[in-house]
C-alpha cells in the first residue's frame, strides 16, 4: 500500500463532526468494560495474586522493579556523586554511642541523621541497619500523659526511653552489636532545604511566583511530573545514598545490611528493598497492606501502583528474610489478605519461614515496644548476631537537643533552601536525564539496542502496555449498500477487562489492505448526518481499503455527553497532585494507546483468519499523536506502515495534569521524537513536522532502514488548525 492513499484522505475537507456514526452496541446494552468504574484511589483494595510458578514471578518481578525505578525517576540511576560525608559530635551512653552525620546525596543537597554504634569490645565488622523514621521525625516525643497511656496499654515499657520510640530502636540495635543510622525525611529535624509543608502536606496550588516561565520548575509542577521528579523519588534516592554511606563505614559488614522503618519509613523500606539488593534483611512495618497505600504526598508518585500495591512491592524482597506486624489500622486484614500470599510466594522461592507477620490488632498504628521486640528477634536471627532469646530492650537516658542536632556553629546549616533549592535539585536531575539521551543517541545497531533498553523499557512502563496476547472479535451486526459494506464489532481484551466498539467499512471490490484509523472523536469523526461516510472515509474506501474505525476510551459510545470525550478520569481528591490519580490509574493517552493496540492485534488476527496476505497500516489522524505514536512504536512490525499526523505535538507543552494529553514521565524519556525513533526500523510516514527530529533520523540510519522513513507536510488547509489538545479542562 502506498502512502499517497493516506495523504489523499488527509486532503479531503470535511465539516465538523455530527456525531452520527452507526452505533455498535444496542441502545439497551451496557458496556462490560472495567473502566466504567470510578478511578482507583489510594484507599481501595490492592490484592496480591501470586503467580503459579517461579518463571512467571521472575518476569513479573523484573517488570515491577523497573516500574519502581521509572516512577521514582531512577531509571537509569543518576550519577553517584561524592557523598562528602561528615561525622561529628560524638556522645557516649551506656552501651552505645551516637554521632551526627550529614552528606550530599547529590551536589548541594544534604541528608542528615544520627549514627549509633555499640561501645565495648566487638570483634570484626558489624551489621549495618538503616532506619528511615517515618512521619513525626526521628526525635518525635510522647508527652508525659501520652507515655503514661502507652505504658498502661503495654505499648511501651520505659517512661524515659519510651518517650522517643524512633531513637529507642536505634539505641537497642547498637546495643545488640549493630551500626544503625537514622536519617531525616525531607522537612524533618535537620533536613531544612525543602520544608515540611512542601514535602508532606502540600495543599492546593503553589504560589504563582514559584512557576515563573523564565525559571526552573519545582516539585508538584507539571514540569516535574513530566520528568518523573517527585518528593517520593528524592527520598528514595536519599535512602540509596544513606545505604551507600552506611556500607562505606570501616566497621560495617557490607554483607549484613538491613532496613527497618515504620509508617512512612515502612514505605521507604519497601521501595529500598525492592530495588537495592544490598539489603539482606527487612522489617517494613505499618505499610505492608492491601488497603490504604500511603496517604502522604511523599508516599505517592506517578506510575508507581498501577495494577500493583504495597504487598506485591514488598514481595519484591523475596526470598530475602522480611517481617512486619498487623495492627488496628489499614494493615488489620493482613493475616488473611496479604500475608498468606507472601507465605505462598516465599514457599515457592525458598523458605516460607523467611517471611513473618505478627498479629497485634490490640494496638493502633505503631512501632512500639512490642513491635520493636519482634524486630529485634528478627534481626538477631537473620543478621546472625548470636544473642540470647528473647532480646530485651533496655532503658536509656534521652538525648538532649544539643546532642541530637546536626547543625551547630562548627557545622553550619546550608543556606540554599526553599524554592531556589528545589529548582536546583530538579535541574540536576533533569541534566542527568538529558546527559543520558546524548550518550545513548543511536549511531549504530549496538547503540540503538542501548537506546531501546533505557528509553524503550521506560516507555513500556509509562504506557503500561505491550501487544495484548488475548483479543476477541465479536461481530454484532452489518449493513450493505451497492457501494458500502459496514460491519459492527466489539473487540475485547480479557486480560485488561476492556471492550472497544468498532466499525469496519469497505466497498465490494478486491481489497488492497486494511487500515486502522484513529481520530480525536472516535468513529463519529468519519461520518456525516444519517451515518453517511464523510469525504475522508470515502476516499479511503474508494481506494479499496478496509477501514477499521474504533471508539477508544471515552470516545463516541463511551459517553452520552460529548464534552467528556477529552476529560481524563481523575480521582476526586481536593489535593492538587497528579500522583493521587496517576499513581494508581493510567493516563488517558495510555488507555487509548492500549485500546488501539488491542484493535491492531485483533485486526491482524482477523486478516490471518480470513487467509489473506493483505498489509495492515495505522492512520493516526490529527490530534491523536498522544496515543497513536506510542501505539505505533509498541506495535512495531505488526503494522506494515504507520502514518502519523504529529503536527509538532509534544507532551512537554502540556501545562496541567488535568489535560487530556498529560503523560507522566514523557519529557524525561525524549517525548514524541523518542517514540518515533523507537519505531525504527519499521515503515513510518510522519506528517506535519516542521523540523525533522534528529534522533528519529539517527535511529533509522543506525538500523540501515532510512528508506522506511518518510516525512510529509500537512495539507495547506490544515496549517492553521490548532492541534495538540493542550487546553486545560
Amino acid at each position: 500500500m502506498r502512502t499517497f492513499l493516506i495523504l489523499i484522505a488527509l486532503t479531503q475537507l470535511v465539516s465538523a463532526s455530527d456525531g452520527n456514526a452507526p452505533k455498535v452496541r444496542p441502545s439497551d446494552s451496557d458496556s462490560q468494560d472495567i473502566r466504567q468504574q470510578p478511578a482507583k484511589t489510594l484507599n481501595d483494595h490492592f490484592p496480591f495474586k501470586v503467580p503459579q510458578d517461579t518463571s512467571v514471578w521472575n518476569s513479573r518481578s523484573n517488570l515491577l522493579r523497573r516500574r519502581v525505578l521509572v516512577a521514582t525517576g531512577l531509571w537509569p540511576m543518576p550519577e553517584k556523586t561524592p557523598l562528602n560525608a561528615v561525622v561529628h559530635g560524638k556522645t557516649e551512653r551506656n552501651g552505645f554511642s551516637v554521632e551526627k552525620v550529614y552528606f550530599e546525596s547529590l551536589p548541594g543537597h544534604y541528608v542528615t541523621g544520627l549514627l549509633f554504634r555499640p561501645t565495648g569490645g566487638v570483634k570484626g565488622k558489624r551489621p549495618g541497619v538503616l532506619c528511615p523514621h517515618g512521619h513525626g521525625g526521628r526525635m518525635q516525643s510522647h508527652s508525659e500523659s501520652e507515655i503514661a497511656s502507652q505504658i498502661q496499654q503495654g505499648a511501651e515499657h520505659f517512661s524515659e526511653s519510651g518517650r522517643t520510640p524512633k531513637i529507642a530502636r536505634c539505641v537497642q540495635l547498637a546495643r545488640m552489636g549493630c551500626v544503625s543510622f537514622i536519617f531525616d525525611m525531607l522537612g524533618y529535624e535537620d533536613s531544612i532545604q525543602i520544608s515540611y509543608q512542601v514535602a508532606h502536606r502540600h495543599q492546593n496550588a503553589r504560589p504563582e511566583e514559584t512557576t515563573a516561565p523564565d525559571q526552573d520548575w519545582i516539585f508538584f509542577s507539571p514540569e516535574a511530573d513530566l520528568r518523573c521528579q517527585s518528593i517520593m523519588g528524592l527520598q528514595t534516592w536519599n535512602a540509596i545514598r544513606a545505604l551507600d554511606f552506611l556500607e562505606s563505614l570501616p566497621d560495617v559488614d557490607k554483607d549484613r545490611l538491613a532496613v527497618t522503618g515504620g509508617s512512612g519509613g515502612g514505605t521507604q523500606s519497601i521501595l529500598l528493598g525492592a530495588i537495592d539488593d544490598r539489603v539482606k534483611v527487612s522489617f517494613p512495618n505499618g505499610m505492608v497492606s492491601t488497603s490504604m497505600q500511603g496517604g502522604c504526598y511523599c508516599e505517592n508518585c506517578n506510575l508507581l501502583r498501577i495494577d500493583t500495591g504495597n504487598v506485591e512491592l514488598a514481595a519484591l524482597f523475596a526470598p530475602r528474610p522480611q517481617a512486619m506486624t498487623a495492627a488496628d489500622d489499614w494493615t488489620r486484614d493482613m493475616m488473611k489478605d496479604g500475608y498468606p500470599e507472601l507465605q505462598w510466594l516465599y514457599a515457592m522461592l525458598g523458605d516460607q519461614e523467611d517471611v513473618y507477620c505478627r498479629p497485634m490488632l490490640h494496638f493502633k498504628h505503631n512501632y512500639n515496644y512490642v513491635t520493636r521486640a519482634t524486630m529485634y528477634q528478627w534481626m538477631n536471627q537473620h543478621l546472625k548476631l548470636g544473642l540470647e532469646i528473647p532480646v530485651i530492650e533496655q532503658d536509656f537516658e534521652r538525648l538532649t537537643e544539643t546532642e541530637s542536632s546536626v547543625w551547630n556553629d562548627a557545622h553550619p546549616a546550608p543556606t540554599e533552601i526553599g524554592i531556589a533549592h528545589e529548582r536546583a535539585v530538579c535541574r540536576w536531575l533533569d541534566e542527568q536525564s538529558r546527559s543520558l539521551l546524548e550518550q545513548t543517541s543511536p549511531k549504530d545497531e549496538a547503540s540503538f539496542k542501548d537506546y531501546q533498553k533505557w528509553f524503550g523499557q521506560a516507555w513500556e512502563i509509562i504506557f503500561d502496555q505491550g501487544l495484548p496476547k488475548n483479543t476477541q472479535w465479536t461481530n454484532v451486526g452489518s449493513s450493505s449498500t451497492a457501494t458500502l459494506q459496514l460491519d459492527r464489532a466489539l473487540i475485547r481484551c480479557p486480560d485488561r477487562g476492556t471492550e472497544i466498539p468498532m466499525l469496519v467499512a469497505r466497498n465490494h471490490q478486491d481489497q488492497k489492505g486494511y487500515i486502522v484509523w484513529t481520530t480525536a472523536e472516535g468513529k463519529d469523526a468519519a461520518f456525516e448526518k444519517e451515518g453517511k461516510p464523510n469525504s475522508r472515509l470515502q476516499a479511503l474506501i474508494d481506494s479499496n481499503l478496509t477501514v477499521v474505525i474504533p471508539d477508544l476510551f471515552r470516545q463516541g459510545e463511551w459517553s452520552s455527553d460529548a464534552s467528556n470525550v477529552n476529560v481524563p478520569r481523575l480521582v476526586d481528591d481536593k489535593r492538587s497532585y497528579s500522583a493521587f490519580t496517576y499513581g494508581y490509574n493510567r493516563s488517558l493517552p495510555a488507555e487509548r494507546c492500549s485500546d488501539l493496540l488491542t484493535v491492531i492485534v485483533a485486526t491482524k488476527k482477523q486478516i490471518e483468519k480470513e487467509g489473506k496476505k493483505l498489509p495492515l497500516e495505522l492512520f493516526g489522524d490529527e490530534q491523536t499523536a498522544a496515543w497513536s505514536v506510542p501505539a505505533a512504536a509498541i506495535a512495531g512490525s505488526v503494522i506494515d506502515r504507520a502514518n502519523l499526523v504529529t503536527n509538532g505535538f509534544r507532551y512537554g507543552t502540556v501545562s496541567d495534569f488535568r489535560s487530556p494529553n498529560f503523560v507522566p514521565g514523557s519529557v524525561k524519556y525524549g517525548d514524541i521524537p523518542s517514540l518515533l525513533a523507537l519505531r525504527s526500523p519499521n515503515a513510518t510516514t510522519i506528517i506535519g513536522e516542521s523540523q525533522k527530529p534528529a534522533v528519529v533520523i539517527s535511529a533509522y540510519n543506525a538500523m540501515g532502514s532510512a528508506h522506511q522513513l518518510q516525512f510529509a507536510d500537512l495539507p495547506k488547509w490544515h496549517t492553521d488548525t490548532n492541534i495538540g489538545g493542550n487546553s486545560k479542562n
